[in-house]
């Protein structure tokens, strides 16, 4: 009986960290979720500065790109988990449906208006940084893609993907101080995306402006407060989203020696936003429910930060793991409050390496 016993708490902690996978089943549950909402404009948070009565209109009528998913970011990075998606499971059952969607919707006419609004001067700080970074994260995904599709997509969204990037080498001079909330405006996970997108694109001129604002705003950084961590509405954890901008950014060994001051719990496993998933009291709120895509965002830099070497690994995945474990049930239908959302979230933590 004692051995029994045994078996079954073993057997119960090795499925509490079996490594989860982004399986074909998953993602077509994912695309059917990011399907509904990409073409559907209401509910929508609009969030644009309206100049005078003639911009009272649909929302389709001046973003007509991105005009689904409740809000612009939601609609971008919605697309952009389609592309991942059919791009890793090119049979996907829904495979036709997002060509056919993504082709209505990412188009040269579509998206000269989509970059007509970003020019409007009362828009030009439009989903400065989050729904920028998304935009660039998108732009990523099709270069890197090599299929005849990509091309036409890449294509279709250069110009708003090169607005947005000289937005960033205009802006990050003028931002002399970094934004540590755990939304949207978080200056190091705004910076995290872009710069993996200069990367990949040799876009030199911004890769060198996010590095070297990077730096200027966090290299001195010591001690982060995860004691204060999460608060009510976090989907991005201020500590951890900032190690992982930074563990791009330095090299490795000066890297250990900044997080070991940064995060001195990190390596021993001693600190609480890793042992502790967010619960979430209510998720039919809208703002409630960002604590289930914190538990993703935590477990994408926590794997991001395990490849780091002088880090211990099995830890950091362990870690990451049991974030997964506590957000993954709840990528479902039902409510728009999460399910317009959730699931790019949820492909980004299951998708890094």
């Amino acid at each position: 009986m004692k051995y029994f016993l045994s078996c079954i708490i073993l057997l119960s902690t090795l499925n509490l960290h079996a490594q989860q996978l982004l399986t074909q089943e998953r993602a077509s549950h994912f695309a059917k979720m990011a399907l509904k909402c990409i073409q559907q404009e209401y509910p929508n948070k609009p969030g644009e500065v309206l100049g005078s009565d003639r911009d009272v209109k649909p929302v389709r009528e001046y973003r007509p790109a991105f005009y689904g998913c409740f809000d612009w970011h939601s609609s971008v990075h919605g697309h952009w988990m389609l592309i991942k998606l059919l791009k890793q499971y090119p049979d996907l059952p829904e495979a036709l449906q997002i060509k056919e969607a993504i082709n209505k919707n990412i188009t040269p006419e579509n998206i000269a208006v989509e970059v007509n609004f970003f020019l409007d001067s009362n828009n030009k700080s439009f989903e400065r940084t989050y729904g920028w970074a998304w935009l660039l994260k998108l732009s990523e995904e099709l270069h890197t893609w090599d299929n005849p599709l990509a091309r036409q997509w890449e294509s279709a969204i250069q110009p708003l993907t090169n607005l947005i990037s000289n937005y960033y080498i205009d802006f990050l001079p003028k931002l002399l101080y970094p934004i540590r909330v755990g939304e949207h405006a978080n200056t190091a996970f705004g910076l995290s995306f872009a710069l993996d997108y200069a990367r990949e694109t040799q876009n030199k001129a911004l890769e060198a402006m996010i590095t070297a604002r990077a730096r200027d705003y966090f290299l001195n950084d010591k001690n982060c407060p995860e004691s204060w961590e999460p608060g009510g509405y976090d989907f991005l954890s201020p500590c951890l989203i900032e190690a992982d901008l930074m563990a791009r950014v330095l090299p490795d060994g000066e890297f250990l020696n900044w997080i070991n001051e940064f995060l001195p719990g990190l390596s021993d496993g001693s600190l609480r936003i890793m042992n502790e998933p967010a619960k979430v009291s209510d998720r039919s709120d809208g703002k409630l429910v960002h604590l289930d895509g914190l538990n993703f965002s935590r477990a994408w830099c926590l794997k991001s930060l395990s490849t780091k070497p002088g880090l211990n690994k099995s830890l950091l995945l362990e870690a990451a793991q049991m974030h997964i474990n506590a957000a993954l049930p709840n990528v479902a239908d039902g409510d728009y409050a999460g399910e317009h959302w959730l699931a790019t979230f949820a492909v980004v933590a299951l998708s890094q390496n």
